[in-house]
């Protein structure tokens, strides 16, 4: 076929007359949709730039060039050509409908409903646009707008699955659950072979423990798709919870088979086989877990609890050293290793790690509103249940949903201001970017250990432990200003006392309210406090974007989690001080992985048009653009980054690399 194109191109190249003008891009037009049709994506785009070669104005081939490009993953890319399709032909009703399913997925919600209303002001008829304006409501949370969207695409199509299904998810999340339960239904009648509607169900029975009923449906899931894992993992959940452990491994197998590098799936299996003894394994189970999931905090607490039942209480410090690690205001972590090291004759530490859990727990109740992080300091809670389907182990990649297999690429940290010796400052865009209210704002303090920066202190932990009790000595004496409470708030920070650093800073603000500094350094600790604790919805659950199987135009739903505060406070920064791109840059972190992505790639922008030097966001919106899946200027941004010294950009050169066709 490529042989018989490339003979007509020449062919057609001869001709003078318009006909054979017209001929030859209604052709084009025809063979870019015919590899469209048989998901011969880079064909159908090589076709079409043929054609827009000798037409520029040809709005069609824009248009069939943007959903090649959007199913090869190139968002911005079938973004841009679908503009320049309404740009050439404004009233070209599917390009605004593709171009606002882009912006879906892209996380532009707004944007792409503004284009769902132009299309359907252009063509109220097209039932599609309000099934596809519907999962961008549903996708929003705009749940009521969702249901009437569905009810208008259903009352035109009543015979497509996937309306029922993302309907009964709006329902569910209004908690009408009668309405949700008529929906599954639905979606069932109107396809006895699609497990979703059964697995739904089934989970609806689950959620109100009826769980002989639940296993009816999940066991039809099943029988309908033997690959499709999320009613093996809810039946596993059941049958843990009817005290059928046997049957419940037997299901995470499955899914472990299914999906080799599923952390949920471990960490159950892991708590079902220390519940019948079989320890060895539940341990293995936990080792898999801290593989996938380095930065989940509960998975070294599960298993020092394990290794303090088996006696292996060395082991068990280990882990209950690398929980308060990785959350120092963690109280029940530091009860236990009480407990071990008073068995192990070490009354001192002992009564050291006692005090400090019955801290922590007083400041939670005295300070903290915030139930998420409240939990941690809760010591009746039991931290050895199952994790449902809905959640995922906490982690840290750069946007919702991240692979495991992403999870090696992170972006670079945030800026803070920080305590470090005056030689270890080793960052290059740092060492070169001149603020005059950067320079009297660190004169201010006359402390050359001042810096703003993204590294970790290079100062002892003795030394910062001893500068903190200095200024709490000065402060509760009444003679400290603002600037000592914004020093113990970066001293409290670096010792990892996050609940108490951020009110340290917000009693510094109250004191310098318009002091940009001042909120960025708060930012900075609330997002880390986020970090630890974050949970997003499970990718397993599907929401299809478009009813037309033929557009292949689809996403999943997530639900990120919040780092409003750190960003209300960056916000306000960049009032105070736009002239800083460091705000810039640490917004764009936050909204990258808030999964805000188009809103990152603006901010790391802003940040290198104020600053064109500045490697850090060179190399941050270069990984954001590759997770956007435009490689092509992700890979120029990390090639710049790695120019200004971010040596880290050419390893993952190697691993996304594009060369020109």
């Amino acid at each position: 076929m490529r042989t018989l194109v490339t003979a007509l191109v020449f062919i057609f190249s001869l001709a003078a007359g318009s006909s054979y003008g017209q001929l030859n891009k209604n052709y084009f037009n025809y063979i870019g949709a015919v590899y469209l049709n048989d998901s011969k994506y880079e064909s159908a785009i090589e076709t079409l730039n043929i054609l827009l070669r000798f037409d520029p104005d040809a709005y069609e081939a824009y248009f069939l060039r943007g959903v090649a490009k959007y199913n090869l993953d190139d968002l911005l890319g079938a973004e841009q050509d679908f503009s320049a399709a309404i740009e050439r032909n404004p009233v070209y009703t599917l390009a605004y409908r593709n171009r606002a399913i882009t912006r879906s997925r892209l996380g532009n919600y707004d944007d792409a409903l503004r284009d769902f209303q132009e299309a359907i002001d252009l063509r109220p008829d097209i039932s599609g646009t309000y099934f596809s304006r519907g999962v961008t409501f549903l996708l929003s949370q705009q749940f009521e707008s969702a249901i009437e969207d569905f009810d208008q695409f259903l009352r035109r199509e009543n015979k497509v699955v996937d309306a029922y299904i993302n309907r009964g998810l709006s329902y569910l999340h209004l908690q009408d659950t009668v309405r949700a339960y008529e929906d599954f239904n639905a979606a069932i009648r109107t396809n006895r072979e699609d497990p979703r509607g059964y697995h739904f169900r089934g989970t609806l029975h689950m959620q109100k423990k009826e769980y002989e009923v639940s296993l009816l449906d999940f066991d039809k899931a099943i029988q309908c798709d033997s690959s499709y894992i999320p009613p093996y993992f809810n039946r596993a959940i059941v049958y843990a919870n009817t005290h059928r452990p046997i049957q419940a491994i037997d299901d995470f197998d499955r899914v472990l088979e299914l999906d080799p590098t599923n952390s949920q799936t471990y960490f159950n299996r892991a708590i079902i086989r220390s519940q019948i003894g079989d320890y060895n394994r539940a341990l293995e189970d936990y080792d898999m877990v801290a593989r996938y999931s380095p930065g989940n905090v509960l998975v070294y607490f599960n298993r020092a609890n394990l290794y303090q039942q088996l006696g292996h209480y060395e082991k068990a410090i280990e882990d209950y050293d690398r929980s308060i690690e990785l959350y120092p205001d963690f109280a029940n972590a530091y009860l236990y290793r009480s407990e071990i090291k008073h068995r192990l004759g070490d009354m001192r530490g002992s009564r050291s790690d006692y005090n400090l859990a019955q801290k922590k727990i007083a400041e939670y109740r005295s300070k903290l509103t915030d139930s998420t992080f409240s939990i941690y300091a809760d010591t009746s809670r039991k931290f050895n249940q199952l994790v449902s389907l809905e959640s995922r182990m906490p982690g840290r990649s750069i946007g919702p949903g991240g692979s495991d297999e992403e999870a090696h690429v992170r972006l670079l940290p945030l800026f803070r201001f920080s305590l470090m010796q005056p030689d270890s400052v080793v960052s290059l865009a740092r060492g070169r970017y001149h603020l005059e209210q950067l320079e009297l704002f660190r004169r201010e303090f006359d402390n050359e250990y001042l810096t703003l920066t993204t590294a970790e202190s290079t100062l002892p932990t003795d030394t910062l432990m001893a500068y903190d009790r200095q200024l709490e000595e000065k402060i509760s004496s009444g003679r400290g200003e603002w600037h000592d409470l914004f020093m113990r708030g970066i001293t409290q920070s670096q010792i990892k006392q996050y609940t108490s650093s951020v009110n340290t800073y917000t009693e510094a603000i109250d004191r310098n309210p318009t002091n940009a500094f001042l909120y960025v350094n708060r930012s900075t600790t609330r997002s880390e406090m986020t970090d630890f604790i974050s949970s997003i919805d499970n990718s397993f659950q599907r929401i299809t974007i478009d009813a037309d199987p033929s557009s292949r135009l689809r996403n999943t739903s997530t639900r990120t989690y919040s780092y409003d505060e750190s960003i209300a406070d960056l916000n306000k920064a960049a009032k105070l001080l736009p002239e800083l791109p460091h705000i810039f840059y640490n917004r764009g972190i936050l909204l990258a992985r808030s999964g805000r992505m188009p809103e990152a790639f603006e901010d790391f922008s802003r940040a290198i048009e104020i600053y064109p030097d500045f490697a850090e966001a060179y190399f941050n919106r270069g990984l954001v653009q590759i997770y956007m899946k435009d490689t092509r200027k992700g890979c120029l941004d990390l090639s710049k980054a790695g120019e200004l010294g971010i040596t880290e950009a050419y390893e993952i050169l190697k691993q996304y690399m594009v060369t020109d066709d």
